[in-house]
């Protein structure tokens, strides 16, 4: 009798959403896509989630910008020059580009849009790419802005291309309304964001460049895989992302709509607070490894549509080692572990997690009850989640969590902008991705070292060396790599796919 209310209350929620959508279906030249969670803030120096950033996406831009195959190429600055220590850096900015408000884009700007990431008052989620490796930014002219860096960061262009480099309008910032009004440079701008409902973007008449887009972009979301499956297979919404695994096979034979799947950059893990009493043992956190059956986990939760991870980089990466095995599934060693910890027990741990990811908790919940291990799993909101996921550890103390259930991907933005947010001692919660607190000296100095190596062997011998100690010291229990699945009705063309599961909709065409 519950499994058929469940499946009722599915199945009417499916219902009054595809009702509720039904009106959009009327404008020709509106691509309405679905999520399976709600953008975290319009600014987009002020986030770090890969679905967050496919919103934003077509209304903002950088200095530079990722080319669909990955190359730097120009966007708000013309052209750049560096000197021949690679520390200094000239931008021509482009002439006549306004924000959204009609705010001038221009040096004082860009100067602002770095200003508030180099400030450690503003506490901005993505500030930690910049202050890394940014000493400071000026004004030279109207058009033209100088960079210092503290070291040769080979990624620099890229960073800029990414969250923190996108430049938001210095008047809505110093407004404050930022976090829920967009306002930047894009061919969308911003009509209106129904918080829990919808997100509408529609073509800025004023922009720069040139955009073969749709007139209107809409985007919607479900937490609930079916709901997603259904909006898409009725034709109520015409790209879902990311589609679901288990209804993966399904679309795959439906006529209509294309299914596109990549190997993905994006890394799921459990982030283990390190501070905590037992997951401060390093014997405990790689316990928890070893109770870990990734195969069964990736047949039960992705059916197929993943890959069991051995390291902090996913395969995409260039820098990433394959040869690493540290943690075969071995029970017996899980409890030999604990035992020597003083946990032959086990003992109780909490588990913060996001409704897309419950299944997978429940899952590790029954695994890790081998080993005594007694896992709640506390399911939450996707707002709610972020707040205790990156707490600070005070407050994480407070809340009892002990572990967060998250995913992370650099994309195309590289080995550092993976490593670093989520390992270095710089990047402690709130200010940054690492939501476990690890800190080891020789993890950051090899971050750090390969961050400022131009030589590419050099720089991947570095990486190898990190991604060795970062396995053995076990901050994490790393679950799987998601292959990227995005699917769109047939009509759809012009949708690009970034590693990591970042769609870029801005020049999509509806026929």
């Amino acid at each position: 009798m519950e499994s058929k209310n469940k499946h009722f209350k599915v199945l009417t929620l499916a219902g009054c959403l595809l009702a509720s959508m039904a009106s959009a279906s009327v404008f020709a030249s509106q691509l309405v896509i679905m999520q399976n969670e709600p953008p975290r803030s319009m600014d987009p120096g002020n986030q770090t989630a890969t679905f967050t950033g496919t919103v934003l996406d077509p209304m903002y831009e950088g200095l530079t910008r990722l080319g669909d195959d990955g190359k730097i190429i120009p966007a708000l600055a013309l052209s750049w020059t560096s000197d021949d220590s690679g520390l200094n850096w000239t931008f021509t900015l482009r002439p006549n580009v306004k924000f959204h408000d009609g705010t001038p884009f221009n040096a004082d700007a860009v100067v602002e849009n770095f200003q508030r990431h180099l400030n450690t008052q503003r506490g901005l989620a993505g500030s930690g790419k910049i202050r890394t490796f940014i000493q400071d930014v000026k004004k030279k002219d109207d058009l033209t802005v100088t960079f210092q860096l503290k070291k040769i960061n080979p990624a620099f262009l890229t960073v800029l291309a990414s969250g923190p480099g996108l430049m938001v309008s210095p008047k809505a910032d110093k407004a404050g309304s930022i976090n829920n009004k967009a306002d930047g440079t894009g061919p969308y701008k911003l009509v209106q964001y129904k918080s829990g409902e919808y997100v509408l973007e529609q073509k800025n008449p004023d922009y720069w460049g040139k955009s073969s887009g749709p007139d209107e972009i809409k985007w919607t979301w479900s937490s609930e895989p079916s709901v997603m499956n259904m909006a898409l297979q009725s034709g109520q919404v015409d790209i879902i992302n990311p589609v679901p695994p288990q209804f993966a096979g399904m679309l795959k034979n439906n006529a209509n709509v294309n299914l596109k799947q990549s190997p993905g950059a994006a890394v799921f893990w459990v982030d283990l607070n390190t501070q905590s009493k037992a997951l401060s043992d390093v014997r405990v956190r790689q316990a928890l490894n070893f109770a870990t059956d990734q195969q069964a986990l990736v047949k039960a939760i992705m059916f197929g549509y993943a890959q069991p991870a051995n390291s902090a980089l996913a395969p995409v990466d260039p820098n990433y080692d394959k040869s690493l095995h540290d943690y075969p599934y071995d029970l017996q060693k899980a409890k030999d572990l604990l035992k020597a910890a003083g946990y032959a027990d086990g003992f109780p741990m909490s588990i913060a997690v996001q409704a897309p990811d419950a299944r997978t908790a429940q899952v590790l919940q029954g695994m890790w009850s081998k080993i005594g291990v007694k896992l709640n799993v506390r399911q939450m909101e996707s707002g709610v989640w972020t707040k205790a996921a990156f707490a600070d550890g005070k407050e994480k103390a407070a809340q009892g969590t002990d572990a967060v259930l998250a995913s992370w991907s650099s994309g195309l933005y590289g080995s550092d902008l993976q490593l670093r947010p989520l390992y270095h001692t710089s990047s402690f919660a709130p200010g940054g991705a690492n939501l476990g607190f690890f800190s080891d000296k020789q993890t950051d100095d090899l971050i750090d070292t390969a961050a400022s190596t131009l030589d590419d062997a050099k720089r991947k011998d570095l990486y190898f060396q990190a991604q060795k100690q970062i396995s053995g010291l076990a901050p994490q229990v790393l679950l799987f790599y998601q292959d990227d699945l995005y699917a769109a009705r047939k009509n759809i063309s012009g949708v690009v796919m970034q590693p990591g599961g970042q769609i870029v909709v801005r020049d999509a065409v509806k026929q």
